[in-house]
């Protein structure tokens, strides 16, 4: 099963080079700051989608999507939301939260910044995506691809989409 995990597209579109990334992957996870409704639905449309919202996401796309995700898939106990800071330094709620759930795998987005963390003290590994969007301070745009088998993750990759208002169509 191969994962897309996208954040911080802040728009209603995905660029060629995203979609093109997407294309053979079993589902996409968009961990929040979609940017438009429009973008929601087709996400829903195109692929089997998990998301949660974000803080530019407007009341439409709360609708469709909740501020945190948690489930299982192949085994593997998965987190997201969109704001929850990282290893040693989470905020509150999701350090609450990961104790509870006991996740395998957590999920964030909102630095616009690619990361991907082992916490050890949790026994978590933590990824953030970057941002695969063009608004915002970041200067690469970015997203992470995987798979999931038997409960583990395997061939991670991080995916450099260029510079930031270099638009590939």
């Amino acid at each position: 099963m191969t994962i897309g995990l996208i954040s911080d597209t802040h728009d209603n579109k995905l660029d060629a080079d995203v979609i093109e990334h997407l294309a053979d992957c079993t589902e996409v996870w968009h961990a929040g700051d979609i940017g438009g409704i429009e973008l929601a639905e087709y996400l829903n449309e195109k692929y089997t989608c998990r998301m949660v919202y974000g803080n530019i996401d407007g009341t439409e796309i709360k609708a469709l999507a909740p501020l945190n995700e948690s489930f299982e898939l192949n085994g593997l106990k998965v987190f997201m939301t969109h704001i929850g800071g990282y290893p040693g330094r989470y905020t509150h709620r999701v350090k609450t939260t990961l104790e509870q759930l006991k996740p395998d795998l957590y999920i964030c987005g909102h630095s616009h910044i690619l990361k991907v963390v082992k916490d050890s003290k949790l026994g978590i590994l933590h990824m953030n995506p970057g941002s695969c969007g063009h608004k915002g301070f970041h200067t690469f745009r970015t997203l992470l691809k995987f798979e999931i088998e038997d409960g583990e993750i395997k061939n991670l990759r991080a995916i450099d989409l260029g510079k930031r208002g270099a638009i590939k169509e």
